[in-house]
């Protein structure tokens, strides 16, 4: 049986991209369903929710969202979503999401689009969401069994990981070329460290852009998104697998914010404007410093990002600013900070506004290591983040520990 995600929504009949949305929830075994409601319960829900939008359709979402609240249509998820266009869209949306979370537990979703939308841009996201209902035994797991191999094809990097009765006995990483070949690499590598062969593998998960191929040639037992396997693998590495954490990937191409509960994601959003909010961008910022991007970290440590002015909602008006600023005189120590705060900056103001942030905050991927970037978004977010042994390597520990639930069929 199909699961349902509930839409709330307003525009998508008249931008034309409905249909987009509907076909992306049926890839992925999702159905779109739209909750019902007495056109007199529309003037009740309004007013009951406090704020009287002049759109009839973000009435009717509201109204939508309290027959789910109450109990009056069954759903499994939910995918709420408006025009990226749309101020008074944005705000409802984003009141209508804190709503369902606060009185209901179902997984949510939320999401801006344009009239070009395609069904390939919400894939991940319904894959998410169908993985969070349909396995949530799976990802409640707090210890992994066997020995198994969790391979994340990222589009920066390709990382890979050996584990074995909860325990990392190997992992290698390297820059992603040849999607296959560099999986194959990488597996080899952490296998060699590990001291197994790939005919000892109980179990393999894959992960990450290239998961499809990879796990098609591998005939890996898990093949799947990243968002559930990312929080997966990050509240496993950060030993903080009970209670509540809002995990904050900032990756090569875009981000993620996801809030958990006991291990099981309950709202994500994922994406960016631009590359100027990402890894890219402090790939693009060291490059320009001339200096290896270990190092940028630590030079934006000694910096201080108020004295540089950077607009990275661009990552090309982001390195015009940085061009500007060093041929004004300023350090590169102050240009770095300013890069890190750049990218801290959006992510708050993008990914952390769709999302209630809860304490701790889990920082994890390759950026993680970049210890100015950290700090700045520490200093958004009010306290420092935890970053955990292996935080690289978030994906990889997530599928390999996944996967190892095939093995007693959960």
């Amino acid at each position: 049986m199909a699961i349902k995600i509930a839409q709330l929504s307003c525009g998508t009949e008249y931008s034309g991209v409905q249909s987009e949305i509907e076909h992306a929830a049926e890839t992925v075994g999702g159905k779109m369903v739209y909750p019902d409601v007495a056109y007199d319960d529309i003037a009740t829900a309004v007013d009951e929710f406090g704020f009287n939008p002049a759109s009839p359709q973000l009435k009717l979402m509201i109204a939508r969202a309290k027959a789910l609240a109450d109990g009056h249509y069954d759903a499994d998820a939910v995918f709420i979503s408006s025009c990226f266009r749309c101020a008074e869209g944005a705000l409802v949306r984003n009141e209508v999401r804190k709503y369902i979370q606060e009185h209901t537990k179902l997984p949510v979703v939320t999401y801006s689009f344009t009239e070009r939308m395609k069904s390939a841009q919400l894939l991940t996201r319904m894959e998410a969401l169908v993985t969070i209902v349909e396995k949530k035994e799976l990802l409640a797991r707090e210890r992994q069994v066997g020995l198994t191999a969790g391979i994340d094809s990222g589009s920066s990097t390709t990382k890979a990981m050996i584990i074995r009765d909860n325990e990392i006995l190997g992992k290698a990483w390297m820059p992603t070329g040849e999607v296959f070949g560099t999986a194959m690499e990488v597996l080899n590598k952490a296998m060699d460290e590990a001291g197994v062969k790939q005919d000892q593998l109980e179990g393999i998960g894959v992960t990450g852009y290239g998961r499809f191929l990879i796990g098609r040639k591998l005939d890996a037992n898990l093949i799947q998104e990243e968002l559930t396997v990312n929080s997966k693998g990050a509240v496993w590495l950060a030993d903080h697998q009970k209670g509540e954490a809002t995990i904050i990937d900032i990756g090569g191409m875009d981000n993620k914010a996801i809030t958990v509960r006991d291990g099981i994601p309950d709202n994500f959003t994922m994406g960016g404007i631009c590359a100027g909010a990402s890894g890219r961008f402090m790939e693009m910022v060291s490059k320009r410093l001339k200096v290896d991007i270990n190092d940028l970290g630590a030079l934006a440590d000694k910096g201080d990002w108020t004295k540089v002015n950077m607009n990275s909602y661009c990552s090309i008006f982001g390195i015009q600013d940085l061009v500007t600023s060093l041929a004004a005189g300023n350090t590169v120590e102050d240009v770095a900070a300013a890069a890190c705060h750049s990218v801290a900056e959006q992510v708050y103001e993008q990914q952390l506004q769709e999302i209630d942030v809860r304490q701790p905050i889990i920082q994890v991927g390759g950026t993680s290591l970049i210890s100015g970037l950290v700090k700045a978004v520490g200093d958004m977010v009010g306290s420092h983040p935890i970053i955990p042994p292996n935080s690289q390597y978030i994906g990889a520990a997530g599928a390999g520990l996944l996967a190892s639930g095939f093995l007693e069929g959960i």
